[in-house]
């Protein structure tokens, strides 16, 4: 299981992701969003990192030119897009995507097997907001076809990691408000406290095997 820890709008925070060994961080180009971050200053952070830590940029209903051009200038290798893009719209853009949906209790989960190709995040849905709210969905109507290939956010934590390590076991987690003092600014004893109880319980894991 992977690691993104969304939210960056800080070099120290993105260091510290990458010293602790989180796979990827994500920044938040959605105009609306408390944890914006210019494009630019994305970029100054990208460069300060290594090429092993992914870089994955979240937009909402921009244009494919506006999110190619934004790539390039924030240093990503991959976007995620979290509105209402179809998948003929994804064959637009240059990097990799991962698309967004944000489910609740009438989501069809059907749908994810139209964008089967592409990397898939389900999160749960707030019509005010686009993700980043901390709040889960019901992760048991998550079929079981889909969840060793999902990213799961919305409402991940150090108290629920060991859960769903064991219970969902998805392909990756995208942990954002709970690793936070405020908005865009991570706490970094938040962040050791994750990682480690995600490497003791895959410790315990090789144990029992």
């Amino acid at each position: 299981m992977r690691v993104k820890i969304c939210g960056i709008t800080r070099l120290e925070d993105g260091l510290i992701c990458e010293k602790l060994g989180a796979d990827a961080i994500g920044y938040i180009f959605y105009g609306k969003s408390k944890r914006y971050i210019e494009p630019e200053n994305a970029g100054k952070i990208s460069r300060q990192l290594g090429s092993f830590i992914n870089k994955i940029g979240v937009f909402v209903n921009e244009s494919a030119d506006y999110i190619n051009s934004i790539s390039k200038i924030a240093g990503l290798n991959a976007v995620q897009l979290q509105g209402d893009e179809s998948v003929e719209f994804l064959e637009k853009i240059d990097v990799p995507v991962i698309k967004g949906f944000r489910v609740d209790d009438n989501f069809d989960f059907e749908i994810l097997n139209t964008y089967k190709d592409y990397g898939m995040l389900l999160d749960s849905r707030n019509d005010k907001e686009y993700g980043g709210t901390g709040h889960s969905f019901n992760w048991e109507k998550i079929p079981a076809e889909f969840k060793h290939k999902i990213i799961l956010a919305g409402g991940v934590s150090s108290d629920n990691i060991e859960f769903i390590m064991k219970e969902i076991d998805p392909a990756a987690v995208d942990i954002s408000s709970s690793l936070e003092v405020s908005p865009g600014v991570k706490d970094h004893n938040e962040i050791i406290k994750f990682i480690n109880k995600i490497n003791d319980y895959r410790i315990k894991y090789a144990d029992i095997t």
